[in-house]
């Protein structure tokens, strides 16, 4: 039997080409499974890069019906509280009409004393018809806003950052999958998102604002937090680290001498789209001047990618003090494990993330909490299908 068996194995079964088979077979399906996460990593990130037909359609709804309003129903009534300081004043910059509506909405809805809070909006000229029940500024319009100015503003006309986000010579690199396309979303090409490091020269006299994402939903009263004691710092915001989680390493090239010589990698990190800040504060230690000195040093990307965290933590390095966890809890955009009795307690919920609410993408299982602040059958909403 021993002899049979020996025979056989020897005659019918090649050990070492089977094995060569599966070792192939295993290869060819590990790069299938690679193909196809890379697959769709760009979709979600081409899906995240879109806005709906229907906000289109609301937004060019909106506009017509504001330029029909004859011109006295245009101006912004009580002007005189956008300048005092005795009221809750929020900074929200958005191209987003729905959203932005949602931030305005919930924060009222939940405010104690709503007729105390202050909205100061700044929009592009496509959507500042638009949103309009608000007090609106248009980014086009801020003449001081320039390239001789400001650094970023200057790097993102640049012909090098215009190669970087479109590769019109390199397409295979893109359909590949690669690593930084998060980094090509159109928003790191807005100044809308750049305009948070210049909220002392939007609002002069202001002391204290807060500012919020235009992915964020309010779901308490948040004037608690003009009482909260920043002891001298800057910035107010949760802070996102764990153990070895979102700390500078992650955002900051510490590779670069620059970066090592004068940040700790193990700083914690902390989150954008709920920050309460100092005006005062920031005029005093020249806020600005620090973003526009280290911006300045990144004109080639050596020190972070794109986006406006990693120049945060390094603008407000040692200027930020923590908040509670329960003011801003983050991840609705893209953490499907989030417990809801965490949510239910936060002040702020923020859809940061590819899976905006607003989107097909978003997930079920958080939608309910943006989409209950805005009416589904206005009439605007059900013509542009929104629902």
């Amino acid at each position: 039997m021993g002899q049979v068996l020996d025979r056989s194995g020897k005659e019918l079964y090649n050990f070492q080409e089977v094995t060569q088979q599966l070792r192939l077979m295993f290869q060819s399906a590990d790069d299938k499974v690679r193909s196809l996460k890379k697959q769709n990593q760009i979709l979600s990130q081409l899906a995240a890069k879109t806005i709906p037909a229907g906000i289109h359609c609301l937004s060019l709804r909106l506009t017509i019906d504001y330029n029909l309003l004859p011109p006295e129903k245009r101006r912004f009534p009580q002007t005189e509280r956008l300048e005092d300081s005795s009221l809750y004043h929020y900074a929200v910059f958005s191209d987003n009409v729905l959203a932005a509506s949602v931030v305005v909405n919930s924060t009222v809805v939940n405010a104690k004393e709503p007729e105390k809070h202050v909205f100061h909006v700044v929009t592009d000229k496509l959507n500042f018809g638009a949103i309009t029940a608000i007090n609106v500024e248009n980014v086009d319009e801020f003449r001081w806003l320039n390239s001789s100015y400001s650094p970023v503003l200057r790097q993102l006309e640049s012909a090098s950052m215009k190669e970087y986000y479109f590769k019109a010579g390199q397409p295979a690199r893109l359909s590949a999958g690669d690593s930084a396309l998060k980094y090509r979303n159109p928003k790191y090409l807005s100044m809308l998102n750049h305009l948070r490091f210049y909220l002392p020269q939007v609002y002069p006299k202001l002391r204290k604002i807060l500012f919020l994402d235009d992915d964020v939903v309010v779901q308490r009263d948040l004037t608690g937090l003009w009482e909260v004691d920043l002891n001298g710092n800057v910035n107010g915001a949760v802070e996102t680290c764990g153990e070895s989680f979102h700390r500078f390493d992650k955002y900051l090239n510490f590779s670069n001498p620059l970066i090592s010589k004068n940040f700790d990698p193990d700083a914690c990190g902390w989150a954008y789209g709920m920050n309460i800040f100092d005006l005062e504060e920031w005029r005093k230690k020249d806020i600005t001047g620090i973003y526009h000195k280290w911006q300045n040093l990144n004109e080639d990307r050596a020190l972070w990618k794109l986006g406006t965290l990693p120049p945060g933590l390094i603008t407000f390095y040692k200027l930020t003090q923590p908040l509670d966890k329960s003011w801003h809890v983050l991840g609705l955009g893209y953490n499907g494990t989030l417990d809801h009795a965490v949510i239910a307690k936060a002040a702020v919920v923020h859809f940061n993330g590819n899976m905006k609410p607003w989107l097909e993408i978003a997930m079920a299982k958080y939608r309910h909490y943006w989409t209950k602040y805005f009416k589904q059958d206005h009439p605007y909403l059900s013509s542009c299908s929104l629902s």
